[in-house]
């Protein structure tokens, strides 16, 4: 039954990669035909703005404030109406093959559970489940508050690089917990630390789009070909950084939490809260970096480039710690698996 109910999740898993891959081509068609979609619209914006400048113009009572604030209001419609024009039937096939590839990722991953008779993130196979599912499930529930959805391409895409390498190189057969896993710890720290990586990732995605757009403004006010004209329908690039830096920081809320929760593990466990392990060492590496980069935007006024550098670097760290420290260096916390 055990093993049966694990090949059924298999078989669910494959089907939900077929609509990630399926919703990836989508996202990809929707950034290949933006910058056609939206062209009038843009071409129109600068008339448009220009028209109510003058308007504000003539009611200079009011004043420069007055002047500047109503100029700032009317960019700002001008932009969400570029960007609602971008929405297209590619793109909401996208989120709708997203949303099916989550229903059947999660029967998967409650399946491999009912077939282990535990919390399904024992080992690295099943951390690769459980974590894509969280990485999925943060990125549809944060466009529920806002249009991220131009981040499509790159989620999916994410999600089956990682899918694929767990399925050709970390499937095991379900097998029990080691003793030290057999801790209700299991259940609260490593949720903790794939839901902070969900948000992690999306942040990466929000700091690389940042460059590619400050890079976009850049050429722009210098008068130099800009190319990607696909970045003329996403916010600007102060607008991106500041959503990345609140994603970023609910990832570091929740990371800091999952160093808390398994120094308390590691003393219920080995009789010590800090011991230099490497898994443990690496986690207090990522955190440093994400602290670093909150502290330097909020108190050091690393805006721009810094910052999403910065946050890069984290998430470049978040998963050399998964893929590489998991995989290649032993010590306690070696419960890849393989």
């Amino acid at each position: 039954m055990t093993e049966t109910l694990s090949q059924i999740s298999v078989y669910f898993l494959f089907a939900a990669m077929a609509l990630y891959a399926a919703a990836f081509v989508a996202f990809a068609l929707d950034i290949a035909n933006r910058a056609g979609r939206v062209s009038a619209a843009a071409s129109a914006a600068p008339s448009a703005v220009a028209r109510r400048a003058e308007a504000s113009e003539s009611t200079a009572s009011v004043g420069a404030v007055g002047g500047t604030t109503t100029l700032t209001r009317i960019t700002e419609r001008v932009e969400d109406r570029v960007q609602q024009a971008a929405a297209s039937r590619s793109l909401r096939w996208g989120m709708g093959l997203t949303i099916a590839g989550f229903v059947l990722q999660v029967v998967a991953d409650v399946l491999r559970g009912v077939a282990a008779g535990r919390v399904p993130w024992a080992n690295m196979y099943e951390f690769s489940l459980t974590g894509t599912v969280l990485i999925i499930a943060v990125f549809l529930g944060v466009n529920v508050r806002l249009d991220l959805r131009f981040l499509g391409s790159f989620v999916t895409g994410l999600v089956l690089i990682l899918l694929g390498i767990s399925v050709v190189r970390y499937y095991v057969a379900v097998a029990p917990l080691p003793p030290a896993l057999q801790s209700y710890w299991l259940v609260i720290h490593v949720l903790v630390a794939t839901l902070a990586t969900g948000f992690f990732a999306l942040g990466f995605a929000l700091s690389a789009a940042q460059l590619l757009q400050a890079r976009r403004e850049n050429r722009a006010a210098h008068g130099e070909p800009t190319g990607l004209r696909f970045l003329l329908t996403l916010p600007t690039a102060a607008r991106l950084e500041n959503l990345a830096y609140r994603v970023n920081i609910v990832g570091f809320i929740l990371w800091t939490f999952t160093l808390m929760a398994g120094s308390i593990w590691a003393e219920k466990a080995w009789g010590r809260y800090w011991g230099w392990d490497t898994k443990e060492v690496w986690t207090f590496i990522i955190w440093v970096l994400y602290a670093g980069y909150i502290h330097a935007r909020a108190t050091r006024g690393w805006r721009g480039s810094r910052s999403a550098w910065l946050a890069i670097i984290g998430f470049g760290a978040v998963l050399f710690n998964f893929g590489i420290v998991n995989v290649f260096f032993h010590g306690l916390h070696s419960y890849s698996g393989l």
